[in-house]
């Protein structure tokens, strides 16, 4: 936003604006002492919250003179910008650009200012004075009934979903050639905006450019994390049957985090299992391997906990343990619409369309292990909860536990099979 040094200036002389506002630095040696971290904080997280805007550092905001910013503090600045957006802003502020850029003063002189560009947020962001959004010249604290309503439609959850909202900053260049183009059949559209809109991986933006939205990032992205920083699998293998034990800690066997388009992730997190778990021999006539899981129900759970997961909540990540006798699986969010405990095994309802549209066209790869005869990762019969409960009964001997542990995180326990 105002990239030309020349737009700029105009903006500056004009004054501080829905889109603008500018302070001047002050220091006390080597320490930013104005604009206070609170007060810089409430201004970056209103433009999050609204359409966005510019906070340009070194330009003092009743007389709109260009003071500047000494170059040896630049670098002090730009530290103390991130570490407010990092710090001072929950969820963090993540989509910014920052850029030093000189400007001329009143008296012709060159100075060095810093300019903060802040994008338009997925989310809602809290700062030390509360909600805030940017009105006008100004910023305000959002009603209880406007922070509803915002937040309504940054998760879209009446109009759009979740899945279907732009990431702002990201092109269409930003979607992998070879991953965008798997979903290619005999009929699709030889325009590559038509075809990816059709999929929902493209939408277009108020100024009618085309940009990718969440659910194209999550699976035609090779790292989504970079636009969506917790769309990964923590994956942990314990020694034991508890993460603690008194004061002593677990060893872990294995870890890692799961990474890349969404149905990679779920294949790697069977693959972690299936290196993971240990298999026993019956005690029945005849020698035969039992693992400790069933992997097709490991599958199904993976596959559940990627597609319906709510993507929306910022600082959570799938987490996957496995232990000598359970493995628990850990999803982001409340059970979607009207769905209950009980239900789940009964009753098909989708949080993410776009997402679970994606995964129907996504063929399963050729892996040994993966013993199911579903033809992609996603098949709309609403078999996968039973397919995890029967099968997982059918080896243990128990049957699985779904639970709420708190009203944002679902967690879904498998026994292993005995001796």
């Amino acid at each position: 936003m105002f990239d030309s040094p020349k737009e700029l200036l105009e903006k500056i002389r004009r004054g501080e604006s829905t889109f603008l506002e500018y302070k001047e630095v002050r220091f006390t040696g080597n320490r930013v002492t104005s604009p206070h971290r609170d007060s810089l904080a409430n201004s970056l997280a209103a433009f999050a919250n609204a359409e966005g805007g510019v906070f340009i550092l070194g330009i003092e905001d009743k007389t709109h003179e260009i003071v500047g910013i000494p170059v040896e503090h630049l670098d002090t600045v730009a530290n103390f910008v991130g570490e407010v957006c990092a710090d001072s802003i929950k969820p963090p502020i993540e989509d910014f650009v920052l850029d030093s850029l000189l400007l001329p003063s009143s008296l012709g002189e060159e100075l060095a200012v810093i300019k903060v560009d802040i994008r338009k947020s997925l989310f809602v962001h809290e700062s030390p004075g509360g909600y805030m959004r940017r009105v006008g010249n100004s910023k305000r604290s959002m009603s209880y009934e406007y922070l509803l309503r915002l937040s309504q439609q940054r998760s879209q959850t009446r109009i759009i979903r979740f899945d279907e909202q732009i990431v702002t900053g990201a092109k269409l260049d930003d979607l992998s050639f070879p991953l965008r183009e798997r979903f290619r059949n005999p009929l699709s559209n030889s325009d590559q905006e038509v075809f990816l809109r059709k999929l929902g991986m493209l939408r277009m933006d108020e100024e009618g450019m085309a940009k990718p939205t969440v659910a194209g990032m999550l699976m035609a992205s090779e790292e989504p994390r970079k636009w969506l920083p917790n769309a990964f699998i923590q994956a942990v293998a314990y020694k034991g049957d508890q993460v603690e034990i008194g004061e002593e800690r677990i060893y872990q066997l294995d870890a890692a985090d799961i990474s890349g388009p969404l149905d990679h992730q779920i294949v790697d997190a069977c693959r972690f299992v299936a290196k993971n778990m240990k298999t026993a021999a019956s005690k029945y006539v005849g020698r035969q391997d039992l693992p400790q899981f069933d992997i097709a129900a490991i599958f199904e759970a993976t596959v559940n906990a990627v597609a319906h997961r709510d993507y929306s909540i910022h600082g959570s990540k799938i987490r996957l343990r496995l232990f000598e006798d359970r493995l628990e699986l850990y999803s982001p969010g409340a059970l979607a619409n009207s769905m209950t405990l009980e239900s789940l095994p009964f009753i098909q309802s989708t949080r993410n369309e776009v997402l679970c549209s994606l995964l129907t066209k996504c063929a399963l790869p050729d892996e040994p292990w993966l013993l199911t005869k579903r033809q992609t990762m996603i098949e709309r019969r609403g078999e996968g909860v039973p397919i995890i409960l029967n099968y997982s009964k059918r080896l243990s001997g128990k049957m699985p536990e779904y639970r709420m542990i708190t009203q944002e995180e679902l967690m879904l326990t498998i026994y292993a099979a005995g001796e």
